[in-house]
């Protein structure tokens, strides 16, 4: 009898082996693919556009000629635009995290709230762009401004930051809280000098997805009426401007096959500024890292 139990048990063993295995080597199979198509996009993006990466890319407007193609005012409207962007959203987001977890109630009117916040965050880009369309440009008459666009963004990222930032705070250990409190402290203090900062990097991990994300959609820009070439550099917030999805967009469109080129000059552009972004938030995020 134990020899007929030893001998089940080891088949079992056997087949969860084999299992194990299968779905290794698909896992594997999948992995190699979607990085052997990465390689290859990467690899047609730099041998196409790096020959493009001159001085003069960088200090010429836009033009109906490849070669006198620059993305200056792409480069310096995207910045313009992400300075909208990253506070107003990071501080709204953050704020209404920090409402719903620290002093909103646990009913269903919250929950609700929260349940909707979540799923705004799958909602398509241009929906957002049509309601920047109506309350910003025209509602607000901001026209196909900076702080129009701008607004456009945050309102697309908010709910990732929003539900990123909830995940953030509610993963501080209450024990922590509890000894702020013993200590004296207000739920304020213990709100920015103990819970904040220990969800810094959950925070920025949702936000720097998320500027990633503004940064390089076109749709919502489309939309609110954003030209695609501009031969000036804004001056204001209510200036018009073009951003680097755009002005991509816009060459990659182009019947001529030296546009094509341009565009992944400006691909290898906008990858680079992801990038930078991307790597400062990095740093800030670990450098407030807490273990607890």
């Amino acid at each position: 009898m134990n020899y007929v139990n030893h001998k089940s048990v080891i088949k079992r063993m056997n087949k969860r082996l084999i299992v194990n295995r299968v779905f290794k080597t698909i896992f594997f199979i999948a992995t190699l693919f979607a990085l052997v198509v990465l390689a290859v996009l990467f690899y047609r993006i730099i041998t196409q556009g790096i020959g493009y990466i001159t001085p003069d890319f960088f200090q010429n407007f836009g033009s109906r000629f490849p070669e006198k193609a620059g993305i200056k005012a792409a480069l310096i409207g995207s910045i313009w635009l992400m300075c909208v962007v990253a506070p107003v959203s990071i501080i709204l987001g953050v704020g209404t995290a920090i409402y719903l977890e620290e002093y909103a109630k646990k009913n269903k009117l919250n929950d609700f709230i929260r349940m909707n916040i979540s799923n705004l965050a799958g909602v398509p880009s241009v929906v957002f762009g049509l309601l920047g369309l109506t309350i910003f440009v025209r509602a607000l008459s901001l026209g196909n401004s900076i702080l129009a666009a701008g607004f456009t963004m945050s309102l697309l990222i908010l709910p990732v930051i929003i539900v990123a930032a909830q995940e953030a705070i509610r993963a501080v250990p209450q024990d922590v809280r509890e000894a702020s409190y013993g200590m004296g402290a207000t739920k304020w203090q213990t709100i920015t000098q103990i819970v904040l900062p220990s969800a810094i990097p959950g925070i920025l991990t949702g936000a720097i997805l998320a500027l990633s994300r503004a940064v390089g959609e076109t749709a919502p820009l489309v939309v609110i009426g954003i030209p695609v070439i501009i031969q000036f550099l804004p001056e204001n917030l209510l200036s018009q401007f073009t951003a680097l999805p755009m002005q991509i967009y816009d060459w990659a469109k182009r019947p001529q096959a030296e546009f094509q080129f341009v565009a992944s000059a400006g691909i290898l552009v906008l990858m680079a500024f992801l990038l930078i972004m991307n790597s400062i938030a990095i740093f800030i995020r670990n450098k407030f890292q807490r273990k607890y």
